[in-house]
């Protein structure tokens, strides 16, 4: 197990009702909020009349940013800075999902830098100070709840890059599992395998000897692989969907890679996928992750796969290493399909036209490759790609 320093700041309220501590949180880091949040879910759901009523009751200020993107674009993280600076605004609260979270966190970074912010998302600038912020969850999908990163998209360069500082990991979110009762079917699947895809970029490491970081990784697969379909069938199922809601936060929180050298794979892939086409981020993580297995699968990795069969999948070892190996990649595939997920970039509308141009940009981004599991190629992304037409 290598070194590391554990830290996960986020303080969590979680369960029914939790809302009522939002007014004395942000009292404690604010005074002047920015109310931020996607579509019109939150107020079909009641949760936006909620949140509304506590900050007239407390007497807190706000503005708002409306209308976030499902891929958070570039634009609304600069609407959202001018907003702040104009009204002197000093703390954020982004009510809703990954997305609206992530934008959030970019301004709050982006508040305190004179040039574009896209400059801190290529790494042009440094971040140096970011404003407080805290969540309330609506969907359980990419933790940002509970870490320090953030995913932003812009359009004009067809870029969808990450962008992390540890103060801009939230200083609390509320995690009602209730307010997820409402998310369709096809989100509650794309989130399942947006959770599992977290959990699988630091479980399929290069170190052997984290075996309780991969114990829990292990349990948090099978509580998705148990409490996704049970969550698409059955909406407002209690147990589901905070199991769910749980296990999200803890995938990306840093507690399962800790101790690990873990540089993604199958994400950065799928950025590129979602910079060019805006498909969702679970739907593209689904399709690609499969493909990514099967190309990684070799004699030097073919005992982790093994591991992950035998632990997760419940395989019988009565069989070769190999045949448990890709009967694990076999109904992991399955499984996404199971939710309801396609499981080709055709069945989306991607074909070949762009594949060599996202192969090439993704690992020029990353220092002519990518992950650290097996370091992927310009050869090996592209394959990847064309695997999962």
């Amino acid at each position: 197990m290598l070194n590391f320093n554990y830290s996960i700041p986020t303080k969590i309220f979680f369960g029914k009702d939790q809302i009522k501590v939002l007014g004395k949180e942000i009292k404690k880091y604010g005074s002047k909020v920015l109310l931020a949040y996607g579509g019109g879910s939150i107020k079909k759901i009641g949760l936006y009349g909620e949140v509304i009523k506590i900050l007239n009751e407390e007497n807190i200020p706000f503005w708002e940013l409306s209308g976030i993107e499902p891929n958070p674009r570039i634009e609304s993280v600069r609407e959202g800075i001018r907003i702040c600076r104009e009204n002197d605004i000093d703390f954020i609260l982004p009510v809703g999902g990954g997305s609206t979270i992530d934008c959030a966190k970019v301004i709050a970074a982006g508040f305190f830098y004179e040039g574009d912010p896209w400059d801190l998302v290529i790494r042009k600038a440094k971040i140096e100070k970011v404003l407080p912020i805290a969540s309330v969850l609506t969907l359980a999908a990419t933790g940002s709840e509970m870490d320090a990163g953030a995913v932003i998209t812009n359009p004009e360069t067809k870029q969808k890059l990450g962008v992390g500082h540890p103060d801009m990991a939230p200083k609390f979110s509320i995690l009602d599992p209730t307010y997820t009762f409402s998310v369709p079917a096809s989100q509650t699947a794309a989130g399942t395998a947006d959770i599992m895809s977290h959990i699988l970029e630091s479980y399929f490491s290069n170190n052997k000897d984290a075996f309780v970081q991969d114990k829990i990784a292990e349990g948090l697969l099978k509580t998705c692989i148990k409490y996704g379909p049970i969550a698409i069938k059955e909406p407002d199922n209690y147990e589901a969907r905070a199991n769910l809601m749980w296990a999200s936060s803890l995938a990306i929180n840093g507690l399962i890679r800790y101790g690990k050298e873990a540089i993604w794979s199958v994400h950065p892939l799928q950025h590129e996928l979602g910079a060019y086409y805006d498909i969702t981020h679970g739907v593209g993580l689904a399709i690609l992750t499969p493909h990514w297995m099967r190309h990684v699968l070799s004699d030097s990795t073919v005992e982790k796969f093994v591991e992950y069969g035998k632990n997760v999948w419940d395989i019988k070892d009565d069989k070769y290493d190999y045949d448990i190996a890709n009967e694990a990649i076999d109904k992991t595939q399955e499984f996404f399909k199971s939710l309801g997920i396609p499981t080709t970039l055709r069945e989306l509308g991607i074909g070949e036209e762009n594949l060599e141009k996202m192969a090439r940009a993704v690992t020029n981004y990353n220092g002519g490759t990518v992950g650290s599991y097996k370091p992927l190629s310009y050869e090996d992304v592209l394959e990847i790609y064309k695997k999962a037409l």
